[in-house]
């Protein structure tokens, strides 16, 4: 197997097929899959980019599971860049075209940010086919198991819990297949993107939460029928942001006779199995710079008033800012009749934006 460094000395086809080996995410290119293809049929998974030949075979003997993980790619894109609006990064190399050779340096290279997606990612496949065997989309799999423990008086097991098993268990084994193939690669590379997916699904264990349905008289909730559910991706997302927030710089050690990862400065305990890591420096995203994935913030749209990351003083980076007015159209003076419509009216306002310079 050729290294990734030796991919543009071949045609486009094997460039592509050498691509897909060298980013552990090129699966997420599976969201430009086209919304009327249904993988139903396995030479349907030759239509699917991104794919390492174990991602192929489990497409192949699965395919009903495919829907679910297309879906998952989706998820992964909007929820990344809706998490991260308000910051210099905005997720926004995480949207490239299927036919790119790949991701941007910023998600190729062992940065903070390559951490969130891994763990992003890993979490999102795992929870939307969690919730697919809830909602009957798959039938390989149905609810989750009742606990074993007793519920308190008032309270009953019951409702369909999400199947966090089956959706770790399938998950996993689709989006840790490229980091597990033999081939030429960082090592430390792979024990990162291995650790952070890791996080990820831990994060999505702790989002395990009883939900609850009342029942009695005149809505009295004498009795609760309870069940176990995942709380939203995008609450798994923000806990994910705060854990990029502080994420740990490592660096490979040998450890008996292999090597592990160890906290750069505090090389004297071990990573610890909750916190994301990365091995190299992100830059600061203010300007355009290729080389390292920075797309700048030109353009960007801040806020005046905010004292956070989206301030027009840390999105701008001291650069300053330009307004600009827009006219919004809004619903208001909103009457309701009975029975039972709601009319309003039109309402038209001027607003003012700011991008950054």
């Amino acid at each position: 197997m050729r290294s990734c460094s030796h991919v543009l000395r071949f045609g486009v086809f094997t460039a592509l097929l050498l691509s897909q080996l060298c980013s552990g995410i090129k699966w997420l290119t599976i969201s430009h899959a086209p919304a009327s293809l249904h993988v139903n049929q396995t030479q349907h998974c030759k239509l699917l980019p991104g794919l390492v030949s174990s991602q192929a075979q489990l497409c192949r003997s699965n395919l009903e599971l495919m829907q679910t993980i297309i879906q998952a790619a989706r998820e992964v894109k909007k929820t990344c860049q809706k998490t991260f609006a308000d910051m210099r990064w905005n997720c926004s190399s995480i949207d490239i075209p299927a036919d790119a050779p790949k991701y941007r340096p910023d998600l190729d290279r062992g940065t903070r940010e390559a951490a969130f997606v891994y763990a992003l990612s890993a979490a999102t496949i795992s929870h939307t086919i969690a919730r697919a065997c809830t909602s009957g989309d798959l039938r390989l799999c149905s609810c989750g198991p009742i606990p074993a423990e007793i519920p308190e008086p008032g309270y009953r097991w019951g409702g369909c819990a999400d199947n966090l098993h089956y959706g770790l268990v399938m998950g996993s084994k689709f989006s840790d297949a490229p980091m597990k193939m033999k081939r030429p690669g960082s090592h430390a590379n792979k024990l990162m993107h291995l650790h952070n997916s890791e996080v990820g699904r831990k994060a999505l264990k702790d989002a395990l939460v009883m939900k609850c349905k009342c029942h009695g008289v005149s809505g009295s909730c004498s009795i609760r029928t309870c069940w176990r559910g995942l709380q939203d991706l995008r609450e798994i997302a923000m806990d994910l942001k705060t854990k990029y927030l502080s994420a740990t710089k490592v660096v490979p050690r040998p450890v008996g006779t292999r090597k592990q990862l160890v906290p750069k400065d505090i090389d004297i305990r071990p990573v610890r199995e909750n916190e994301l890591v990365y091995l190299q420096s992100s830059p600061d995203f203010c300007t355009k710079n290729d080389k390292q994935g920075s797309v700048g913030t030109q353009d960007r749209q801040c806020n005046k008033t905010s004292v956070g990351s989206d301030s027009c003083d840390l999105m701008c980076c001291g650069r300053g800012y330009n307004p600009y007015t827009e006219k919004l159209v809004e619903r208001c003076h909103c009457k309701y009749h009975w029975c039972c419509y709601v009319t309003c009216k039109k309402c038209e306002r001027i607003v003012e934006r700011y991008v950054c310079k």
